[in-house]
């Protein structure tokens, strides 16, 4: 294989599909992506912008079917799949409802399932699945002990597609973020700082502040694009420190 150039780093011309990219995470994803050269398409339950947007709930699989045909009709072909989208709720294991537990385990695991299983035979060598998990996906995480368990499949997930998907010269990857500044980071650390709690979460990570969504746009390029041409199977943390760290203390 040749040498890497400074070139490497680029986008130019793939075709990338993210999903939750109206705001937060997958938005600076999306436009990062076009600003290194990829045709974008994204889809989200609120509007969003790109090359292809589609405002659409990835749990409905019509819905999906729609978007996959439209990719389709656009490119003919799907180059990055970044599987952002889902959500959590702060609420004890034993407070959590079958519905809420169910939405859940939709929210974060059975659409990322359904999106890959969907787009995948428009993949071929040298595509590249980036799957976004989160620091819960190894660590505790009490009051999120569903929404951990479901980003703990996926990180598994990614393990086992990425062997699987080899052969055909496809990568999997994942990319665990935390301490980034987004609307739903900040509403949901808000809503559990608002309960007595017995353990007490990381508030600052290691690097001494908080980052930015771009942060995790980096990793999602890198793992994109020629740069990470050998690399699969594996997780890349975005979070500050925390998970070298450990991410909870017991109040005493």
């Amino acid at each position: 294989m040749a040498a890497l150039s400074p070139d490497a780093i680029l986008l130019t011309g793939r075709v990338a599909v993210v999903t939750g990219a109206a705001r937060g995470i997958g938005r600076a994803i999306a436009e990062t992506f076009a600003a290194f050269g990829a045709h974008v398409a994204v889809c989200d339950r609120d509007k969003a912008e790109a090359d292809l947007a589609m405002t659409l709930d990835v749990r409905d699989h019509a819905a999906v079917e729609v978007f996959a045909r439209a990719v389709s009709e656009r490119w003919g072909r799907v180059d990055v799949l970044v599987n952002n989208a889902g959500g959590t709720f702060h609420a004890a294991f034993a407070d959590t409802s079958p519905r809420g537990e169910k939405t859940l385990i939709e929210e974060n695991f059975t659409q990322v399932t359904g999106m890959i299983r969907r787009l995948l035979p428009m993949m071929a060598a040298g595509s590249s699945i980036i799957n976004v998990t989160s620091s819960e996906a190894h660590q505790a995480a009490p009051g999120f002990a569903v929404y951990a368990a479901m980003k703990a499949a996926l990180e598994s997930l990614t393990r086992s597609l990425a062997l699987e998907l080899a052969p055909r010269g496809i990568r999997v990857n994942a990319i665990a973020p935390d301490a980034l500044r987004t609307e739903g980071e900040s509403d949901v650390r808000e809503r559990m700082l608002a309960h007595p709690l017995p353990y007490d979460p990381a508030r600052v990570p290691p690097l001494g502040h908080l980052g930015d969504p771009s942060e995790a746009a980096g990793a999602a390029v890198f793992l994109a694009g020629d740069l990470a041409r050998f690399v699969t199977g594996t997780t890349v943390h975005v979070d500050g420190g925390i998970n070298a760290a450990g991410g909870w203390r017991r109040v005493e």
